[in-house]
């Protein structure tokens, strides 16, 4: 009889606890967090009104639709961009999706799905600067966003550079005269120079060269890897991705 009595215990503190799971919120099974840096407009930014809590862009309407074609609701962690495929690696996150480009290095620690953008990094300095290519850049300051691939194309061409947290702390170094240029992925300069006059694009393609996003998983997790896939698959296939490129960059 006791036998019985503690069996039905253990089982009772069961069910309770999966009770409290579910009255808590989904379980984990049941959602995807995806880690991002919310400092890259278009593709991730923090908004009064975003489309997943306070994050809004491309990425997160892409990580979205990643989510609901899974059936699953997705999460989103925003970290510094640095700490994200640490955080990936740790099993904090799910996945990446932060306008990250693939790289050897990176894909030596994690797995890629297939590319869904592509982009190249440009000059962003004042109307009437004599920088009109990277090379004008040799004894001049520029100020790089930490992580990106800006930093490790001015650091490869040894160029002096400040590397900030922030591609807004980048962009207010030069509305202030403390730097020269600002190095940074061509979209989002786009963006920073409809925000702020005074302020033009320099393209230099033989000095940059064309790069591709990716979301990152992480390494050997192949069945997450082919949902992400196939989900993007169906996102450039049926111009979703096209259609947000075209609302996120032109919008005011």
């Amino acid at each position: 009889m006791k036998k019985s009595f503690r069996i039905i215990a253990i089982v009772l503190i069961a069910v309770l606890a999966v009770a409290s799971l579910t009255a808590c919120g989904k379980s984990s099974s049941e959602t995807i967090k995806f880690g991002t840096n919310a400092e890259f407009p278009p593709f991730e930014f923090v908004a009064a009104k975003g489309l997943i809590g306070e994050f809004d862009g491309i990425d997160i309407a892409i990580a979205k639709q990643i989510g609901q074609d899974m059936d699953k609701e997705t999460l989103i962690e925003n970290m510094e961009f640095d700490s994200l495929l640490v955080a990936l690696q740790n099993n904090q996150l799910d996945a990446v999706i932060a306008g990250l480009t693939v790289t050897e290095d990176r894909a030596e620690s994690v797995d890629f799905s297939i590319p869904y953008y592509s982009a190249t990094q440009v000059i962003i300095t004042k109307e009437g600067s004599p920088i009109k290519s990277a090379a004008d850049l040799a004894d001049k300051f520029t100020a790089v966003v930490q992580g990106y691939t800006g930093e490790t194309c001015i650091g490869k061409l040894g160029y002096r550079y400040e590397s900030f947290k922030k591609g807004t702390e980048c962009v207010m170094e030069l509305v202030n005269g403390k730097c020269d240029a600002v190095v940074i992925d061509s979209a989002t300069a786009s963006k920073y120079i409809a925000d702020n006059k005074g302020l033009v694009i320099v393209e230099d393609n033989r000095a940059f060269d064309n790069e591709e996003y990716a979301i990152a998983v992480a390494k050997g997790n192949s069945e997450l890897l082919e949902k992400i896939n196939a989900s993007i698959e169906k996102m450039l296939a049926n111009g979703t991705i096209a259609g947000l490129g075209d609302k996120y960059c032109n919008a005011e």
